[in-house]
């Protein structure tokens, strides 16, 4: 992977996290380079998904793929909330 690629993927994950963690209510007890990773799993894993059901590639913005990262950034920063509420 070229240094452009994971500048992108960091970029990506930033707004990903961001947006996930924004659909979750309430407040998250989880820093932001966690955020930054869910996002940066969470944008491959979608990316992969959207790929397979045949929605990543359309004529205009990938508005089906943005969701099912979205929602994804969405379960894995509520899944690390509840994981850090328990401690």
């Amino acid at each position: 992977m070229e240094i452009s690629g994971i500048i992108s993927a960091i970029v990506i994950g930033i707004i990903i996290g961001t947006l996930g963690r924004l659909v979750v209510p309430g407040r998250q007890r989880i820093g932001i380079l966690l955020t930054i990773l869910v996002g940066i799993v969470a944008a491959l894993i979608g990316s992969a998904i959207a790929a397979a059901a045949g929605v990543a590639t359309t004529s205009g913005p990938d508005w089906i793929e943005w969701l099912i990262q979205i929602g994804l950034a969405a379960l894995g920063v509520a899944a690390l909330d509840r994981m850090r509420a328990r401690r």
